[in-house]
């Protein structure tokens, strides 16, 4: 039904970095493409334009009570500068706590936390002048670690612009530990619209041709990283169904979609969804999407972004067929949102790797960690579940949003934000 082995190749091929908008990334959209061809799929490449920034200059320097210079990277879109930087005192604001804000006026904050669009609400509604953020592990070696860029997207800057920049860990806790009150940042942003691509396929059902099953994944990656378990595993088993449905006509029209700059918003899958008609919206009666695969050492969890009915329906047909398959109700950060966010139901396939046993985001995401076994763990049980629905006699998914879930979709996309202050 499947051959792990032909996938897995694939994925080598797969294996380099192609971030968002970059010509990698174009590269990458053309090897899907002549793959499909080989088999003798048609695809269309669907341009779009995204906006970005190009890698910003950026630095942080100590000034009181000692002088030191600490390596950083700026939130791409952020606020510049002056010339000559930005100097002000520096408050660890630790978690954004409210008696942590009392004294923020003028001040740039050191955070613990990922600068979501809640805390980066609560920094411009503090009247700070900037704000460092900071990741990693105290155990990271410099030489063995990447700085990654982060970026403020369109749904944060309505709030304001701010200067932000990065840092490691293990530097922020030398700041902290030596008391550091005083900092001069700089930051100079140069903001850029760029080309990414969409890999699609269409291919129309014998007998229900007006309902379309959805398939996604995204094949971009971030910087320093061949995305491979993030997520070229996902692009080789959607080849595989895409190999398989041509082979095997659906009686369901299938549309099949490898989304490009899924990293830095899920700007593929926005572009297409926002294409389509109301018609043609509801015609999707469900979108599958496989984001994240192949570990040697892992498990595999189905996410259902729908109704409950449909949850425990997976949960069945899993144990029926003896898939070792956890199953949640719940939204997942990926290419099934903007669908999901248009009332269309939708279903997230992964296999997550077992903790310190596989990585994303980052110079470790690579083929060691993974194994044609683990790809086929996630192949086994996708292929035939998609197959038994596009196929089904009455299609048994509900259309049917809970209202819970919309939320979690709003909040997600920003719909939602915090009550002012």
């Amino acid at each position: 039904m499947y051959q792990e082995k032909r996938a897995f190749e694939l994925l080598e091929k797969l294996a380099f970095v192609r971030t968002a908008g970059t010509r990698q990334e174009a590269q990458e959209a053309q090897i899907l493409a002549a793959e499909l061809e080989s088999f003798g799929v048609e695809a269309q490449i669907v341009p779009f334009e995204i906006q970005d920034a190009k890698e910003p200059r950026a630095s942080l320097k100590v000034v009181a009570p000692y002088e030191k210079t600490y390596a950083v990277t700026g939130y791409k879109c952020g606020k510049s500068t002056p010339q000559g930087g930005l100097r002000a005192p520096l408050v660890y604001a630790e978690n954004l706590h409210e008696a942590n804000l009392v004294d923020a006026q003028g001040k740039i904050l050191l955070v613990n936390t990922r600068v979501t669009a809640e805390i980066y609400q609560k920094i411009v509604q503090s009247g700070a002048a900037g704000f460092i953020s900071m990741s990693g592990s105290m155990l990271d070696e410099p030489d063995r670690t990447d700085l990654d860029t982060r970026k403020l997207r369109e749904p944060l800057l309505r709030h304001g612009d701010m200067t932000g920049v990065h840092i490691r860990i293990a530097d922020a806790f030398e700041m902290v530990a030596r008391g550091a009150r005083e900092v001069e940042v700089t930051l100079e942003n140069e903001n850029e619209t760029r080309t990414s691509q969409n890999v699609v396929v269409r291919m129309e059902g014998s007998k229900y041709p007006q309902q379309v099953v959805s398939f996604g994944a995204h094949y971009d990656s971030v910087p320093f990283s061949t995305g491979v378990y993030d997520n070229g595993a996902g692009s080789v088993i959607l080849m595989e169904l895409a190999w398989w449905f041509a082979k095997n006509p659906p009686l369901r029209t299938v549309e099949i979609c490898w989304y490009g700059s899924e990293e830095i918003g899920l700007m593929g899958s926005k572009a297409y969804v926002s294409q389509l008609d109301e018609q043609q919206l509801k015609q999707r009666v469900l979108m599958v999407n496989v984001d994240v695969a192949a570990p040697v050492l892992g498990h595999d969890t189905a996410i259902v972004t729908g109704a409950e009915s449909f949850a425990h329906f997976t949960d069945y047909w899993m144990k029926m067929g003896g898939y070792p398959v956890t199953v949640k109700q719940d939204i997942y950060s990926s290419d099934c949102i903007p669908f999901a966010d248009k009332g269309i139901p939708a279903i997230s396939f992964c296999r997550f790797g077992a903790q310190g046993a596989a990585f994303i985001h980052g110079r470790n995401d690579v083929m060691a960690y993974l194994s044609q076994q683990g790809l086929a763990c996630t192949l086994r049980h996708v292929l035939p579940f998609s197959d038994a629905l596009v196929r089904a006699a009455v299609f048994p998914v509900e259309r049917e949003m809970p209202g819970e879930i919309v939320e979690k979709i709003d909040r997600y996309l920003f719909k939602q934000d915090l009550k002012q202050a």
